[in-house]
């Protein structure tokens, strides 16, 4: 990997319907979170469109009960996981930041540049 590369885990560890967050810049919070849906993998920069806050009420806990919506517990949106759409709450039609990955040598990996929009 070069050093504009950050490896957040190996592609193996995301689960289906299941939520991984990261703190790829150190800041001591998971400014990103990654999650895998209908096979695909997915990025996101961890702040809610609607107050920039952070979605999960903890470790991990981004997505509604049954995996299927991403959900922000401060204000009750959901974003769909294929694409971060509100689809119901104050950030209607709004959507999450995706954040560009790529996969090497079975690791997930993102572009480092793009991290600096996720600091605190």
């Amino acid at each position: 990997m070069s050093h504009d590369a950050i490896a957040l885990c190996r592609l193996d560890e995301l689960v289906e319907g299941q939520a991984r967050g990261f703190d790829p810049l150190g800041s001591g919070k998971d400014s990103v979170f990654a999650l895998r849906h209908g096979g695909e993998v997915r990025v996101y920069r961890n702040s809610c469109p609607h107050l920039e806050v952070r979605l999960e009420y903890r470790k991990d806990r981004f997505l509604s009960v049954d995996g299927s919506q991403i959900v922000c517990y401060a204000h009750g949106a959901r974003f769909l996981p294929d694409s971060g759409l509100c689809v119901y709450g104050p950030c209607l039609g709004e959507r999450l930041t995706a954040l560009k990955w790529q996969a090497q040598a079975d690791w997930l990996v993102l572009e480092a540049d793009q991290l600096e929009a996720c600091g605190p």
